[in-house]
């Protein structure tokens, strides 16, 4: 008697039911996330019931889209304001949850085909392209302002005299919202199927498993890793020295900017930045010390140790996890590859990561506000913050940490028996 077969594997056609809760799960997780941070960070006062929009603009920009500002004074003054910065926090709670629920229903797959992985990721893209939508189009706001709340009394008085009400407002770029939107969503599905051993690849990839799998993994769990050091450390802040609305705001908000920026010192590397007026970078104080007053300042290894001197902690920190990743890449490569080739692998995989860092980490915020010619756009009503990577000295200080912990790392890992490996000897 025989059984039948089906044509098929019964996952193979993923529904429009799991797209969808894909989607809202990942969109709803971040929104939440936004909210909590924006919360704590003091945005829930904020008037006209503008809340709900600035939520939306904060998941817009942690997917890449782009948010612009704009300044309205009048006739009688002239005001320019604008920001560039990623909430990572929002950013790597939605790629955690749409990657789960893009490898969920592929879970206990050996091969997949190509046009079966590209049916269901378009599901789910199409699926988010309407979310993006509706989230562009609802993040926009003006807000109106008093000089007075500037700390300028004086144009306070000349503002209320001449009827001078200076507005603030922002909205959303769709065309470019959408684009880099979905262009982050085809970045986060790539790279669940990448990380994921479960994850079924087309029988024509399957080769570069062995190469690709173990580096795309280790840094994950790196970065990672750094991500959730950062939450203890923020928890025994808030618990120990206060400031705990702050604290969770950070945590909620831009917790691996913090991080990610703190493992790119640790391997040497230099960010050129700016801090004038009342803007600040979040904790610890000791960046907006190195920062503040100067026209570009450095911020690396050295001129963070003139102001405290555990920086140096950071080069510790950093060659332990590495080390600790090129284990764990190793351990989950093949064994019969040599302790050169590991190094190779954990070169490259650094110097991509370190350079998405170098990337999404960037910051850029400046405002100015000038009435009757009093108060400069630059000058005592103006502000500036900006943060910017020396690129290419990181990614080759990466190559090398890469080279040297790789090595390294394939080296402890020979006497450890590696996954799918056939001990000599073994019955059966």
């Amino acid at each position: 008697m025989s059984v039948p077969t089906p044509s098929r594997p019964a996952v193979a056609a993923h529904g429009w039911v799991q797209a969808l809760a894909t989607v809202l799960a990942g969109l709803a997780a971040m929104g939440v996330v936004a909210a909590l941070g924006l919360w704590a960070a003091g945005a829930g006062d904020l008037p006209d019931g503008a809340f709900p929009r600035v939520v939306a603009a904060t998941v817009i920009t942690a997917v890449g889209g782009t948010v612009e500002l704009s300044g309205s004074a009048g006739d009688l003054a002239e005001s320019d304001v604008g920001l560039t910065v990623i909430p990572l926090s929002v950013t790597l709670t939605g790629a955690l949850v749409l990657a789960a629920g893009f490898l969920w229903p592929l879970r206990h797959r050996a091969v997949a085909g190509a046009g079966e992985l590209a049916g269901w990721a378009v599901r789910i893209a199409v699926l988010w392209l309407a979310g993006l939508l509706g989230l562009a189009f609802s993040a926009r706001q003006n807000f109106s302002l008093s000089l007075s709340d500037l700390g300028q009394d004086e144009l306070g008085d000349l503002g209320d005299l001449l009827d001078i009400s200076p507005e603030v407002g922002f909205a959303t770029d769709v065309v470019a919202s959408v684009f880099f939107g979905l262009l982050w969503l085809a970045g986060v599905l790539v790279l669940a199927l990448l990380v994921s051993r479960g994850a079924p690849l087309p029988g024509r990839l399957l080769r570069f498993q062995e190469s690709v799998r173990p580096a795309a993994y280790a840094m994950v769990a790196l970065l990672l890793g750094y991500v959730g050091l950062g939450v203890v450390i923020g928890l025994v802040v808030a618990a120990t020295r206060g400031h705990v609305a702050e604290t969770f705001a950070v945590i909620l908000l831009g917790l691996p900017n913090l991080v990610w920026l703190a493992l790119t010192i640790g391997l040497g590397a230099t960010w050129n930045g700016r801090v004038d007026g009342p803007f600040g970078l979040p904790m610890p104080h000791v960046l907006d010390e190195v920062l503040r007053g100067k026209q570009t300042a450095e911020l690396n290894l050295g001129t963070l140790a003139e102001h405290d001197g555990r920086v140096w902690w950071l080069v510790a920190v950093d060659a332990a996890a590495l080390l600790a990743a090129a284990f764990v890449m190793a351990r989950r490569s093949p064994a019969r590859m040599r302790a050169w080739q590991h190094g190779v692998h954990m070169a490259v995989a650094l110097a991509l990561t370190v350079l998405m860092i170098c990337l999404v980490g960037r910051i850029s915020a400046h405002y100015g506000l000038s009435v009757l010619g009093i108060g400069d756009l630059g000058g005592d009503l103006g502000g500036e913050l900006f943060l910017r990577p020396e690129v290419w000295s990181a990614m080759g200080l990466a190559l090398l940490w890469g080279l040297v912990t790789g090595f390294l790392g394939g080296l402890l890992a020979r006497r450890v028996r590696h996954r799918g490996e056939v001990v000599a000897g073994a019955g059966g």
